[in-house]
Formats: structure tokens, C-alpha cells, sequence
């Protein structure tokens, strides 16, 4: 076989392995850029796994009733902003505390979509089949995070948007002198944030045709685990994702494998999809706090 057509085959060998470690990053990505914009303008925002729910079933039902995924990720996306705008006004209006408000979301989010999938649909588990997103060229959610992933971190540090939103997290005090209310920059950073991540939502049910209850399964956790990983700093929370989907890819390939006895691979079936956590554990208990948080986070 000649050096070309190994060159040749080892490309076409790799190019489904990156294709699939895209789309498993893809609902990561967008809830640690959102949850980055909203972390880095002081709001503590454990509420991405309600974004991530809450934007998965309003896409997959917008898709189903308009028959257009467009819609769907416009549906989700704006899901991911009402979450957003109701953490805002409990956290920030009310004074509720913000890791509680957080937590009790992520609850509604569980308990809600399960709601709404009996009353629209009449399903306990799982909505009809909706419009699907094809693959990675063809999906816009793709294109999407690729522009997402260097605007937002662009954004946040050289834009006046976003000179606002870091002084919110470090610097209130700082706001306040010039006559800017923190609170106003981080509710719209909170909105931004809140559409990333409902964003997130619509990958994870357009890219299987239809929503089913539970589908973020953490990854709302996850995400966060990046973004405290990364220093808050979006643009390493995107890689920090891409290394958690290459942790899911190296699972299904572990157990397609079916290496050694039968023991070896009924623990690859047991702890193989625990790996994508583990992995997480580890390394934000080696790296977790290289960096500091923001100053005004949750205050």
C-alpha cells in the first residue's frame, strides 16, 4: 500500500471521530459560553441544566408544530432566555440567594418538561419525531458554536458590552461611580448567556429528532466544571468541552471494542459512561483553582 493511500485512509478513518466529538461537544460548548458570560458578570448560574432542558423541549416542540429546525433553535434559544430572565428576577430582584435559585430551576426544569410532555403531547418520556439536524457540515448549531466560540470571548474582553460585564463580576463599585447599575449589565449578560445555552438545548434534541425527559443527563454540571476549570475564561471552556466529548467518544469506542473477557468488558459497560465525570472530577481537582473566581460572583 502506498504512503498516499494510508495518508488517504487514515483521513477518512478520523474524519467520523472528529465529526462525532463535535456534536457530542456541541451542548457543552454553548452552555459554558453562556454560563461563562453570566459567571463572569458576578451571577452564579447553576440554572444551565434548566437552560439546557427548557431549550431542548421548546425546540423540539417549535420543530414538531412548524415543521423547521430554524425555528426550533430560535424556540430554544429563547427558552434558554426565559430561564435566564426568571434566575435574573429571583436572584437579582428578589435578593434570593443564587445557588438556591439555581438549584430550584434545574428542579422545575425536571419536573416541568415531564409536565409538558403529558399536556401537549400525551407522552410521559418522550415527544413525537420532530425535523432533525444532519450531521455536522449541514448543521448550523455547528457553524453557530465555531462563530460563538470566538466572538463571545472577543466580546467579553474588547468590547464596551463587555468591559461592563467583567467590572460587574470584579468591580461593581466601579460601575456604580460612572453611573451604571450592575445589576442592568447582568441581566443582559444573564439573557446572552440564557440563549447560549438554550442553543445548547436545541443540539441536544434536534440532533436525535425529538426531546426525552432528563436528555441533558448533567450536562448543565458539566459545563459549569469547564467554565470553573477555565478560569472563567470562555475560550478555554470551549476546549475544556471538547475534551469531555472526546471522553464520551473514547467510551463508545471502548465498548464497541469488546477488549479482553468477559469481566474487562462488563466493566467497560459499567464505568464507561461514568468517564466523561470522572475525567471531570479529576481534573478540576488538579486544576479547579489555578484561577481565581470573580470578585463579586454572588454577591
Amino acid at each position: 500500500m502506498t504512503a498516499d493511500a494510508c495518508t488517504t485512509g487514515g483521513v477518512a478513518d478520523a474524519a467520523p471521530l472528529v465529526a462525532q466529538t463535535i456534536a457530542i461537544a456541541l451542548p457543552y460548548t454553548y452552555a459554558a459560553l453562556g454560563g461563562a458570560v453570566t459567571e463572569r458578570s458576578g451571577m452564579i448560574d447553576l440554572a444551565l441544566e434548566a437552560k439546557l432542558l427548557f431549550g431542548a423541549f421548546a425546540a423540539a416542540a417549535i420543530a414538531y408544530a412548524t415543521g423547521s429546525t430554524w425555528a426550533g433553535i430560535a424556540g430554544g434559544a429563547l427558552a434558554g432566555m426565559m430561564v435566564a430572565a426568571l434566575q435574573a428576577g429571583c436572584a437579582l430582584g428578589l435578593g434570593a440567594d443564587q445557588v438556591i435559585v439555581g438549584v430550584a430551576l434545574n428542579l422545575l426544569a425536571f419536573g416541568g418538561t415531564r409536565f409538558l410532555l403529558q399536556i401537549i403531547f400525551h407522552e410521559g418520556a418522550n415527544s413525537p419525531p420532530t425535523p432533525e439536524l444532519s450531521g455536522v457540515l449541514g448543521n448550523p448549531l455547528a457553524w453557530g458554536a465555531l462563530v460563538a466560540a470566538i466572538a463571545v470571548p472577543l466580546a467579553v474582553a474588547r468590547s464596551r458590552w463587555g468591559l461592563r460585564l467583567r467590572a460587574a463580576g470584579d468591580r461593581p463599585d466601579a460601575l456604580v461611580a460612572v453611573g451604571v447599575a450592575p445589576n442592568r449589565a447582568r441581566v443582559h449578560a444573564a439573557l446572552v448567556g440564557g440563549a447560549l445555552a438554550g442553543a445548547g438545548g436545541a443540539q441536544l434534541s434536534l440532533s436525535v429528532g425529538g426531546f426525552s425527559a432528563d436528555m441533558s443527563s448533567g450536562r448543565g454540571y458539566i459545563a459549569l466544571a469547564m467554565i470553573i476549570l477555565s478560569g472563567w475564561r470562555p475560550a478555554i471552556a470551549t476546549v475544556a468541552c471538547l475534551g469531555i466529548a472526546l471522553a464520551h467518544v473514547a467510551n463508545v469506542k471502548l465498548q464497541l471494542a469488546g477488549i479482553g473477557g468477559a469481566a474487562t468488558r462488563e466493566a467497560i459497560q459499567t464505568l464507561g459512561p461514568l468517564l466523561p465525570y470522572i475525567a471531570t472530577l479529576v481534573v478540576l481537582v488538579a486544576y479547579g483553582k489555578a484561577r481565581p473566581p470573580p470578585r463579586a460572583l454572588g454577591k
